[in-house]
């Protein structure tokens, strides 16, 4: 018989360290005002209508902004652009401006912010949420698409940024 363990946050998070995402920044602008912040949890959800889902930590009432101005965009990083990851994760402590200042940015079909020179963007309408423990899943429904050049993509593993390299090496740590 299999035995249970009490499974306490810091094991939980330790554990998923061991999950590599690619990192992202997702931006909203409207009548609530202007966010971006670094993401790792996103991901597509259907081709038919194209769909993609993104979390959101619901204690950081400036997430609110999302959903408040019903359109967010994802951002999709390459590997040079891990400064403008690390501007938008709120370490630095940079107000919305001064983030928004580490990059090129225009607008696709929502008005959200969309990165130029991202690996891909992907500009959606809010069409739901779900609220699940303390995060917030914003389910987007893509109406505006863009494809960069094809970059190496800037990944997060283990608590670090790395970049994916083609051929026989999987990851190099960023220097």
């Amino acid at each position: 018989m299999l035995k249970k363990n009490d499974i306490g946050p810091q094991a939980y998070r330790d554990a998923m360290s061991h999950f590599a995402g690619h990192v992202h920044v997702v931006t909203t602008d409207g009548p609530a005002g202007k966010r971006g912040t670094t993401v790792i949890a996103a991901c597509s959800v259907s081709d038919t209508p194209p769909t993609i889902l993104v979390c959101l930590n619901r204690e950081n009432a400036k997430n609110e902004l999302f959903v408040k101005n019903g359109r967010f965009a994802l951002n999709t990083l390459a590997s040079h652009q891990e400064p403008l990851s690390v501007g938008f994760s709120g370490i630095t402590g940079l107000p919305v401006e001064e983030r928004f200042a580490l990059g090129e940015w225009d607008v696709i079909s929502t008005g959200a912010p969309t990165l130029k020179g991202a690996l891909a963007v992907f500009d959606c309408e809010l069409i739901d949420t779900k609220d699940l423990a303390t995060h917030r899943v914003l389910f987007g429904k893509v109406t505006g698409l863009r494809m960069g050049d094809n970059l190496r993509p800037l990944i997060y593993h283990a608590r670090g940024y790395h970049v994916l390299e083609s051929g026989a090496a999987a990851f190099t740590e960023k220097e």
